[in-house]
């Protein structure tokens, strides 16, 4: 990956093969990801590189990250819940996000359009940062099981003990990891890999 933030606007994060080429999502996207990289800055955000990526920080506490697909470019929020309303712009990263946390956009004129709601919301985020506020703690909802977890938890109670033991993220990943696959024989197969790893109170993730 790179080392400066100052590469990530002109060659990209560098995670695949398509760094510093045209075909390179922030080089598709350069102009919205220097509009984005503009109203950060100029909101007074201190501007750093984190996970690949140009993050943007206030008060000690990230504040927004800048990415690019090759669909569109786009602006992380972090503790978006601290919102005193929610942000229409605003959608979840992805299928499986549980907030609307992302501006994603597909065209410089519409970083301008949308500026001032922009400068809003990071002013919001900037003030809870500055005053040390966070958002608190999200309830932690079970997760919906796939008819294979479901059966293969009733056929073997020490899965399902093990399973039950679990926080509810480690279930979810595990029920999302089944549900991925296409048919149901991949998805037994799955759930007879992850068996002994879930034995092992491990998530998905976990090494």
């Amino acid at each position: 990956m790179i080392g400066r933030v100052e590469d990530y606007f002109t060659a990209g994060c560098g995670r695949c093969a398509r760094f510093g080429t045209p075909d390179c999502a922030a080089m598709i996207w350069r102009d919205g990801i220097a509009a984005l990289r503009d109203l950060c800055r100029a909101a007074g955000l201190d501007e750093t590189l984190k996970w690949g990526h140009p993050c943007y920080a206030h008060a000690g506490r990230n504040i927004a990250l800048i990415g690019a697909t090759r669909g569109a470019f786009h602006l992380s929020l972090m503790d978006v819940d601290l919102l005193s309303q929610p942000c229409p712009l605003l959608q979840p990263a992805g299928p499986n996000s549980r907030s609307a946390d992302t501006l994603r956009l597909i065209n410089a004129v519409d970083v301008a359009r949308h500026a001032d709601t922009i400068r809003a919301v990071l002013a919001e985020l900037m003030d809870h940062a500055a005053a040390g506020r966070r958002p608190a703690p999200r309830v932690a909802e079970a997760p919906d099981l796939p008819d294979a977890l479901v059966m293969a938890l009733d056929g073997d109670p020490a899965l399902a003990a093990a399973f039950a033991a679990l926080t509810p993220g480690r279930q979810r990943g595990w029920a999302l990891h089944v549900s991925g696959a296409k048919g149901a024989d991949t998805q037994v197969a799955r759930i007879a890999n992850a068996r002994d790893r879930i034995i092992a109170g491990r998530g998905l993730h976990d090494r």
